[in-house]
């Protein structure tokens, strides 16, 4: 799949197709069914398609101040569009020269001179342009102009609720990893680099693969079990603190898996972490042996988690 720059002109074998357009920050299902819709039309219809995507969000540019809260990165975003089916996600990057494009300005000279769409699909909720003066009827009628069809999805429910990805941060800010997942489709996942660390757990005979969140969604503080994607492809499965760290001064705020039954170096690969279970709250213990007691404990609880 190609990755694609939403300032520069698309390539003339991408051209003429079937644009998804939204954040997909989560990809979670309402964001599939947009995607799926793409993808089924420009199959009926010879085309490629494109998964247009905004980064930053356009939150981030708004309010920067605004605390990490995104589900996906980019790299995350790629592979996911891929795996829909798309033939290449194009990234907006959402800055003051975006942010002041009025609706029919965004129309004209990215969806039409730049990336030459022949269709393009999105959400019902869908808004654009300066002061968000574009909604999916202003982009119905800028397509009937400037010769582009456009689809609207209707929004996808789960037990009687809309889909959204304020429903899945909700989840995963109360420790409820796997009502996210059933919303997303798969386990909400951490990507980053390993860190060397204080090696308390190696200590203790439980070493840590140390990754910070930058900016991700903070989920609740406390412990996890997790499955993992190596950067060699390999998954392997474990038990994760996420939290500050409170036996550890000063607090630093890190994701730490310890793999079962793996042996090597991870230090600087990328791995992918999974959060499939909350276990328990994050607690400071009044000694070292009472902590590795909690963590054999928290590892068979793991497992049993994982096998469920």
């Amino acid at each position: 799949m190609e990755r694609l720059d939403g300032a520069a002109s698309v390539p003339a074998h991408l051209r003429g197709g079937i644009v998804a357009l939204g954040n997909f920050d989560g990809f979670h299902r309402g964001h599939q069914a947009v995607v799926g819709r793409a993808v089924a039309r420009a199959r009926d219809e010879g085309r490629p398609v494109i998964v247009a995507t905004f980064d930053p969000h356009p939150v981030r540019h708004f309010r920067p101040d605004t605390p990490p809260f995104r589900l996906t990165t980019l790299d995350q975003r790629a592979r996911l569009f891929a795996a829909a089916g798309a033939d290449a996600m194009l990234v907006f990057g959402f800055d003051a020269a975006l942010a002041s494009l009025s609706a029919r300005e965004f129309a004209q000279q990215r969806l039409v001179e730049l990336i030459g769409a022949g269709g393009v699909v999105t959400g019902a909720d869908f808004t654009f342009g300066k002061g968000r003066d574009g909604n999916v009827a202003v982009l119905a009628a800028l397509g009937a102009e400037l010769g582009f069809s456009v689809d609207t999805v209707s929004p996808v429910a789960a037990e009687g609720e809309v889909v959204s990805s304020s429903r899945i941060r909700d989840a995963l800010r109360q420790g409820q990893p796997r009502e996210a997942a059933a919303l997303l489709t798969r386990p909400f996942a951490i990507e980053g680099v390993v860190e060397g660390g204080a090696k308390l757990g190696r200590q203790l005979g439980y070493p840590t693969a140390n990754i910070r969140l930058g900016s991700y969604l903070r989920p609740r503080y406390g412990v996890y079990a997790v499955r993992a994607r190596l950067a060699d492809g390999r998954m392997v499965e474990g038990v994760a603190n996420f939290g500050i760290r409170p036996m550890i001064d000063p607090p630093e705020e890190l994701l730490e898996p310890y793999f079962f039954d793996f042996s090597g170096d991870l230090y600087g690969q990328m791995v992918e972490v999974q959060l499939i279970d909350f276990l328990r709250d994050e607690a400071k213990y009044d000694d070292l042996d009472t902590l590795k007691a909690q963590i054999a404990r928290d590892c068979e609880d793991a497992k049993a988690a994982l096998a469920y």
